[in-house]
């Protein structure tokens, strides 16, 4: 057990060293969010109460967007120099050792973009109110978009122009974390309770935490034989 806790570490630290090489590969998600936000002020109204009620939707799928545009790079480079093989050949639960990729994944494109949401919900007037409730679901929704999002990519790692299929893979189960979250924003903007809401994420969290990395796992088995 200590064995593998140590394989994870080590590779979440490897994961996360080549992703600071490669800084201009991981704006790419977060300018692709920001400039996706400032564009809605300018392309449909800049009237604060249109802005408010639609802030919740258009940073959640914004938010959705860039996660899709940063899922090739999460087992593609591994893939192409014959890393991946190796991991997948390692003595250690390979489950283990994709979850460490994900986190290392969620790390650099998720965690930004949860940092950076209050501001933009600045930009588009959501009260004050809500600040907490946006940060709460992408806190909660974001790790479930790298999980499941992770399936497609190695049921498609293997594939020269797999970016279409992926997406027609992953999009139908992003919807109940779209749904729920951008509900629970508009419900706290309101004054209302949002307890049910966050609680079915945190639900779907666990789902995604406990299933997705025996399905990564499996997929990858599946492309890589």
């Amino acid at each position: 057990m200590s064995s593998s806790f140590q394989a994870f570490f080590t590779l979440l630290k490897r994961d996360l060293t080549l992703s600071y090489r490669h800084r201009a590969e991981l704006l790419n998600p977060l300018l692709f969010f920001v400039i996706v936000i400032t564009l809605f002020p300018l392309g449909v109204t800049p009237d604060p109460k249109t802005l408010e009620l639609m802030a919740p939707g258009v940073i959640w799928v914004a938010a959705l967007l860039a996660a899709m545009l940063s899922l090739d790079s999460l087992f593609r480079g591994d893939f192409e120099d014959g890393a991946l093989e190796q991991i997948a050949l390692n003595h250690h639960p390979l489950a283990v050792l994709v979850l460490a990729k994900v986190f290392a994944h969620w790390l650099v494109s998720g965690l930004p973009l949860i940092l950076l949401a209050p501001l933009l919900g600045v930009l588009l007037f959501l009260p004050s109110e809500a600040m907490t409730t946006l940060v709460a679901t992408l806190a909660l929704g974001t790790p479930v978009l790298s999980l499941v999002g992770a399936i497609g990519v190695a049921l498609t790692v293997g594939l020269r122009r797999g970016g279409v299929l992926l997406s027609l893979l992953v999009l139908p189960l992003y919807i109940p974390v779209l749904i729920f979250a951008a509900n629970a924003v508009n419900h706290a903007a309101g004054g209302m309770d949002v307890s049910g809401q966050l609680y079915f994420l945190g639900a779907l969290l666990m789902l995604a935490l406990t299933l997705s990395p025996f399905a990564i796992a499996a997929a990858l088995r599946i492309s890589l034989s």
